[in-house]
């Protein structure tokens, strides 16, 4: 399988962790670490609501997963895929871990903190910088979350 194509598929998990999340009544966010070897480590989808945790995005939750299994706090060679533009909390911890890749479907120019935003991986003071890709399925993602957003405004729900 070549890179496109294990990127899709790959996304494609994290698509369903994000529709996992929606049904939960969490912002339909979804992560996947992959290892060196191709193999996933996590999944994961965001579980601030549930938790009542500022911290619980997806992303923050595969690492720490991923982290927790090899047993290390570092992971190179590793790669987080997720659904939406990691905040700058999740790029920090991202570089924090040494991850080798993020790629993201749907890019957030309101909270995104990759592409926009503080941009962490463009800061001097960025001690590890990952490669950084915009993915497969971005409007997918962008319309899971834009149909979230409207039918939360609609049901008036905060």
């Amino acid at each position: 399988m070549d890179r496109a194509d294990f990127d899709a598929a790959t996304m494609r998990l994290a698509l369903a962790e994000a529709e996992a999340a929606a049904r939960a009544g969490e912002v339909p966010v979804g992560a996947v670490l992959v290892g060196p070897d191709g193999a996933v480590l996590a999944r994961a989808h965001n579980l601030v609501e549930a938790r009542r945790d500022p911290t619980a995005h997806a992303e923050m939750l595969a690492i720490r997963e991923a982290a927790a299994q090899l047993g290390a706090k570092r992971l190179p060679g590793c790669a987080l895929y997720v659904t939406l533009e990691p905040c700058a909390m999740c790029a920090t911890a991202a570089s924090f871990a040494r991850l080798s890749r993020v790629v993201f479907a749907a890019p957030d120019p309101k909270g995104g903190g990759v592409l926009h935003g503080p941009r962490i991986f463009a800061q001097p003071t960025c001690h590890w910088r990952c490669e950084v890709e915009q993915g497969p399925f971005a409007e997918e993602a962008g319309e899971s979350l834009r149909s979230f957003f409207r039918a939360r405004r609609e049901g008036g729900g905060a």
